[in-house]
């Protein structure tokens, strides 16, 4: 019967009633419905920013970790009013994406069991022309983190090459994400033929290390560099989402420095310390829209581009 205590709240203005509060949702640490809410209260004024004006979709878990998940694109009927939408026409359906500019919508987002924060890689102003790009690092079973963090040394390191600059971050589970924010002139499939380019030049580098094989059975021992994830409506756990795994992690941004020291593992940023962490060492990932990196030359394609490993400075092996 505790499942069912709920509360009625204000914030900012706008009213919502939060619901089944007591409900385990990291039952394993003794974490309910009620901390993953104070998470996203305590963290919306650094999450906010990173998902303006996105579309994003709800990952719902009614039940906790442990419990059956679904996504969820169209923004329920029963949303309250306040809640924003953003239609985007899906092969001739309309679909009414959640933007959620706000602390009050973010809570919401939480009542509803949204563990993750899913966003779209452009927002509702130019919802066709992302302003970011993204490298999604997964290691095949057996692969160490501290090779995740290897490979990602070598995707910095190409992308110095070409005047690029990239971000990293947790993705909160075993892998890596390289965010590389663009100016918003490309399209996702000129994006994602970018980003297919640049894998494709540390696959002939270090093809023994790093794959861009979508069969499992094929990356074997390697990192997997997945392009695909700038596919049009592709979303992925964005800047400080919590992750509906064990101990509670949280995709967190990193410096490069923290990438080249190689002590990062995985999960070792969570709900229980990340907002320490932010407070000691600050937002890493403040202000890096700013920066707007040119990928015309792989959009263009004006001539096949090989880079020799010998090329890249950095040798994290």
């Amino acid at each position: 019967m505790a499942e069912i205590r709920r509360e009625m709240v204000e914030i900012h203005g706008r009213v919502l009633t939060l619901t089944n509060l007591d409900k385990p949702f990291w039952p394993e640490m003794g974490l309910t419905k009620a901390h993953l809410i104070k998470y996203y209260l305590d963290m919306a004024p650094y999450i906010l920013p990173y998902i303006y004006n996105r579309p994003l979709v709800m990952k719902r878990y009614p039940d906790g970790i442990k419990g059956d998940f679904f996504y969820q694109k169209e923004c329920p009927s029963y949303a309250p009013e306040w809640v924003e939408t953003y239609p985007v026409r899906h092969t001739g359906k309309i679909t009414n994406y959640v933007v959620c500019n706000d602390t009050a919508t973010l809570i919401w987002l939480a009542n509803q069991g949204c563990v993750e924060i899913h966003a779209w890689l452009s927002r509702i102003e130019d919802v066709d022309y992302p302003d970011l790009a993204i490298f999604d690092l997964d290691p095949a079973e057996g692969v160490s983190f501290a090779e995740v963090l290897k490979v990602a040394l070598l995707v910095r390191d190409m992308l110095v090459e070409f005047a690029l600059t990239g971000f990293p971050k947790t993705s909160g589970s075993s892998g890596l994400h390289i965010f590389i924010p663009l100016t918003k002139r490309y399209t996702f499939a000129e994006i994602t033929e970018a980003m297919k380019s640049m894998a494709e030049i540390i696959v002939r580098a270090y093809p023994e290390r790093v794959t861009t094989q979508r069969s499992i059975s094929k990356r074997k021992g390697k990192v997997y560099l997945d392009y695909l994830q700038n596919g049009r409506g592709k979303t992925m756990a964005f800047i400080y989402s919590l992750r509906p795994l064990p101990g509670a992690p949280v995709s967190t941004p990193l410096t490069w420095a923290e990438v080249e020291e190689k002590n990062i593992k995985p999960g070792c940023f969570n709900m229980e310390n990340i907002l320490k962490r932010v407070k000691a060492v600050g937002d890493l990932f403040n202000g890096f829209m700013e920066t707007k990196n040119n990928i015309d030359l792989f959009v263009e394609k004006r001539k096949p581009l090989i880079l020799d490993a010998n090329t890249i400075d950095s040798d994290p092996f």
